[in-house]
């Protein structure tokens, strides 16, 4: 079927837009920039979305493509593995049915269940990688949409099957098939030409193939410029150009949040710490062990393996020697998660070997060592190295143990330290007679650990207040809300302190009572115990509630200049930022008025469909989600944003969209002193790009559109006459075709303009 899939996706929209979906409709443009572009938490609520709406309107292609773009965003650029292969296998099953396999994108189904299989463990499943691939691209022509795609996958899949030679032809005569078609190559497939060549020793030509391939048109824009960057990197390195090398790799600040990257981007900084033409630090070590953490996660069996390999190695050179030793330990138990193992013990071996090094000498005698960590300057002194120095004392000296233990979770190594702490706290001593750091420090490296039986055995071993304490520290950090509000209630009836109180309201909290939550705050106020933070939680809680006489309170504790009086704080403040919610999971930044501590009147009118617009009051959270410049002149014009909360009063106002031709600047400085004489909020949502076609000659005109809300005390009929007076003599017509329809006053006459003018 000859069907070109994105006019397929622009016809679709216009289907669901007709058929009253227009919700709909607008995310299933924003679906591939929401994957590519790394919009993950508003992909991972969309796109199901989507998916499940597109089954109920049987709509097979729509679902496919929601859920296509979905798993892309899992193992493409977050590269999960095991925990996506059932998804990746039902989805291939999916593109299968007859109603799905004349999609002309059916067959990247198979592409991602390949990748999906490569996170997982590549050379692993080289072979049953390439048996589907075969099959899919048999029914493939050079033509095809998903030709590159599944050619690329091709390619690393004989790379990770020991086949680079082969891996190298077959890139070349994919490209050279796409040029026969008439198509130029993906930059991906390019790339993977390069990759190929450098896995067969011939890193020139990799670097020739790569400069080759920098004009290929990416399937995936955003990433093209940071991986083509660490490949650069990785090919110059091993040429032995080491500054080149150097200056090419992208900085962890813009691989960091890309895990697809991380395997080869260690691997790069390694050889380059080599040769020392990079710092190899414990900061490194410490991502390095997070990213291991992430891959247990979503099940990247061989990424992990390779990542604590390389971890391994880069922490013998800087002589982090223990380290080296428990990553060669944590290496091995990869082996059995993973398919194929041929070499791996070797390698494990090697790195074993390489940890058996001297260690290097502490900085003092052995029983002046806690001394000599607590003189260190916090900045500057090595963590990593300390963990060494440490050990030999950890386990028979409480405060060695303490600062050993908590510097093994900090670096990483939770279980570590969790097993240290725990035998000498709870197997070597009676944890009822520990004192409360240690507990706390326990508790927090069991809970980090996952050690959650342990956390409960602790409970059930200590008086009762700590007991409740512990199991209430242990159910919040599994987001258990009932059971921690039931276990921080009794830590405060039998005098657990502040720690139960704020452990016992924000549960309360998160089951939906802020009236209980502020109630249990409330002592604090006089009680002289509380902090800042305290009271600044308080105020946020009364203010959802409508006590205003204890926000009054908490806010003259803080020293809040608010006017005296009773009832709701209705002040002016100052210009906000408030970040609410979309219903397409994402977020808006809307322009409102601060009207108190923690209120903010909402100024801009918005798009029909959001539960929020102008006029309404909403309460915020009063910590500034952004550092306030300390500059002065970038002071006075930054507005501060700050995360929206609830809803406190809705005021009511109803939006109007209108669209049309740009007027003059008169006519424009005209309808805005119209508008806010009479206190109706109106916004451009147009960008300055946005163009109208001039109806009689064809040319583009600058256009703008945008909302007008309207309180409830004002008729709709009022709007349209106000619009009517203010634009009759405006060179061009602007429309408001939902308002004439609503009224029912020459609504014909915008949809004319609407038509004439393209809007």
């Amino acid at each position: 079927m000859d069907v070109d899939i994105w006019a397929w996706v622009g016809g679709t929209q216009r289907e669901l837009h007709e058929a009253g979906n227009t919700g709909l409709a607008m995310a299933l443009g924003d679906v591939p920039a929401q994957a590519l572009e790394g919009r993950f938490a508003q992909l991972d609520v969309v796109a199901p979305a989507i998916a499940q709406h597109a089954g109920s309107l049987e709509k097979p292609w729509l679902e496919f493509f929601a859920r296509y773009w979905h798993l892309l965003g899992r193992v493409g650029d977050r590269a999960m593995g095991a925990v996506a292969l059932d998804d990746a296998a039902s989805l291939v099953d999916f593109a299968q049915r007859d109603d799905v396999r004349d999609c002309p994108a059916a067959p990247g189904a198979v592409e991602l269940l390949t990748m999906t299989q490569a996170n997982a463990d590549g050379p692993g499943y080289a072979e049953i990688r390439l048996a589907a691939l075969n099959t899919a691209l048999d029914g493939v022509t050079p033509d095809s949409l998903a030709f590159p795609g599944l050619a690329t996958q091709y390619v690393a899949a004989l790379m990770d099957a020991g086949q680079a030679a082969e891996a190298v032809a077959y890139a070349e005569a994919a490209v050279e098939r796409l040029r026969g078609a008439g198509r130029e190559a993906s930059w991906e497939l390019g790339a993977a030409s390069a990759r190929a060549l450098l896995a067969a020793g011939r890193p020139e030509d990799a670097l020739t193939a790569l400069d080759a391939s920098t004009e290929f048109k990416p399937d995936d824009p955003v990433a093209k410029g940071r991986r083509e960057a660490l490949l650069r990197s990785q090919v110059l390195a091993a040429l032995g150009r080491m500054q080149e090398a150097v200056d090419a790799l992208p900085d962890l600040d813009v691989v960091g949040d890309h895990a697809r990257e991380w395997v080869e981007w260690a691997h790069t900084v390694r050889m380059l710490a080599s040769g020392g033409s990079i710092a190899n630090t414990w900061q490194l070590g410490r991502i390095l062990r997070q990213w291991m953490t992430y891959f247990e996660n979503v099940g990247g069996h061989r990424a992990r393996f390779e990542l604590a390999l390389t971890a391994g190695h880069l922490a013998v050179a800087r002589q982090g020697l223990w380290q080296a030793r428990l990553l060669a330990d944590y290496a091995e138990a990869v082996l059995a998660d993973l398919r194929v193992t041929e070499g791996l013990a070797e390698r494990v071996a090697e790195l074993r070997a390489a940890a058996d090094a001297e260690e290097l000498p502490p900085p003092g005698p052995r029983d002046e060592l806690v001394a000599y960590f607590d003189a260190a300057d916090g900045r500057t002194a090595d963590p990593e190295r300390w963990v060494g120095w440490l050990w030999p004392l950890s386990g028979t000296d409480l405060e060695a143990t303490r600062r050993h233990t908590t510097t093994l979770g900090f670096l990483g190594y939770a279980p570590v330290g969790a097993d240290l702490y725990w035998k000498t706290v709870a197997e070597d001593g009676d944890p009822a007679a520990a004192g409360d750091e240690d507990l706390s420090y326990l508790t927090g490296l069991l809970i980090e650990a996952r050690q959650d039986e342990r956390v409960e055995t602790l409970a059930a071993r200590l008086p009762e207040t700590r007991s409740h304490l512990t199991l209430a520290r242990l159910h919040r950090a599994r987001e258990r809300w009932e059971e921690t509000a039931a276990e921080a209630e009794q830590a405060v009836a039998h005098d657990g302190g502040l720690e139960a109180r704020r452990l016992w309201s924000g549960a309360v909290q998160q089951l939906g009572d802020n009236a209980k939550a502020a109630e249990i705050l409330k002592p604090l106020l006089d009680s002289g115990e509380s902090e800042e933070e305290d009271v600044w939680r308080l105020i946020v809680l009364s203010t959802a509630v409508e006590d205003w006489a204890t926000v009054r309170a908490a806010g003259a504790k803080l020293g809040m200049p608010i006017e005296p009086g009773e009832g709701p704080i209705e002040e002016e403040w100052h210009l906000v930022r408030v970040i609410l919610p979309a219903p397409d999971g994402s977020q808006r930044e809307v322009l409102a008025v601060r009207t108190g501590p923690a209120t903010a009147r909402l100024a801009i009118p918005q798009p029909r469909g959001m539960e929020y617009n102008a006029g309404d009051v909403v309460v915020i959270d009063p910590r500034p989600l952004e550092p306030i410049p300390e500059n002065e002149q970038e002071r006075e014009s930054f507005v501060i944003p700050f995360a929206g909360v609830t809803m406190l009063r809705p005021g009511g106002y109803t939006s109007w969209f209108f669209d049309g031709a740009a007027p003059s600047e008169d006519e424009w400085a005209e309808f805005n002193e119209v508008l806010a004489e009479r206190g109706w909020p109106m916004w451009v949502y147009s960008e300055e790009n946005y163009r109208v076609t001039h109806p009689a000659t064809g040319e583009q005109l600058p256009g703008v559109f945008g909302w007008i809300a309207i309180p409830p005390t004002v008729r709709p009929a009022e709007l349209d006459a106000v619009l009517d007076d203010v634009t009759e003599q405006w060179s061009h017509p602007l429309a408001w075709l939902d308002l004439a329809r609503e009224v029912g006053i020459e609504a014909e006459r915008h949809e004319r303009i609407s038509k004439e003018y393209g809007l």
